[in-house]
C-alpha cells in the first residue's frame, strides 16, 4: 500500500469529485458548457495538469518500493523532469486532454487500493469509478480528440447536457452516501 487511504476517504474523494463535476453543469449550464468546450485545447490547463502529473509521478517514483528495479530509481527521477519539459515543448495538440488522462490513470490506483480486500458490496461503486477513470485515461492519452468529441456530443442539446451532469451528480451522491453510512 502506497497511499494508505481508507475506503471511506476514497469514497469521499470520489463522491466530492463527481459532485463538483455534476453541479456546475446543472446550476450554470451555459457557463460550464463554454468552459468545458475550451478545455481540450487550453494550453494553461494542460501545463497545470501536467505539472500536477509530474509532481505526483515524481513523489510516487521517489517513495514507492521498486524491488529488483530499485537501481532504476535515480535515472528515472532524472528523466521524468526532462520528459516533462520535452512534452511542454513538443506536444501542443490537446495537451490538457493528455494530462487529464494521465491524472485519471494516477488517481485510479489509490481508489482501487482502498477498495482492495473489502467485503462491502458497495465498494464496487468506488471500484467501477476507478475503472472508468482508467478506461477514460487510456483513451484520452492515446486519442485525445475523443474528449473533444465527447464534450461536443453531450453539449449538443441542453437535455443531453443536463442528463450527463445529473448522472455524474447521482453517482457521486451514491458514493458519498456509502462513504458516510457504509464504509
Amino acid at each position: 500500500m502506497i497511499y494508505h487511504l481508507s475506503l471511506q476517504t476514497a469514497g469521499f474523494i470520489a463522491g466530492v469529485f463527481l459532485l463538483l463535476i455534476g453541479l456546475p453543469g446543472l446550476i450554470k449550464p451555459d457557463f460550464a458548457r463554454g468552459l468545458t468546450q475550451r478545455l481540450p485545447r487550453s494550453r494553461g490547463a494542460g501545463i497545470t495538469l501536467l505539472t500536477i502529473d509530474l509532481a505526483w509521478s515524481f513523489w510516487l517514483l521517489a517513495t514507492m518500493e521498486m524491488g529488483e528495479f530499485s537501481s532504476f530509481r535515480r535515472p528515472l527521477l532524472f528523466i521524468l523532469p526532462i520528459g516533462f519539459i520535452l512534452v511542454l515543448i513538443f506536444v501542443d495538440e490537446f495537451l490538457a486532454v493528455r494530462a487529464l488522462g494521465i491524472l485519471f490513470l494516477l488517481a485510479a490506483e489509490p481508489l482501487l487500493d482502498a477498495a482492495f480486500f473489502r467485503s462491502e458490496t458497495s465498494r464496487l461503486l468506488v471500484t467501477v469509478f476507478a475503472y472508468l477513470l482508467i478506461v477514460a485515461g487510456l483513451f484520452w492519452v492515446t486519442m485525445p480528440y475523443l474528449l473533444r468529441d465527447q464534450i461536443n456530443w453531450s453539449a449538443r442539446t441542453p437535455a443531453r447536457w443536463r442528463l450527463t451532469h445529473a448522472l455524474a451528480l447521482l453517482y457521486g451522491a451514491a458514493i458519498l452516501a456509502c462513504a458516510v453510512m457504509r464504509y
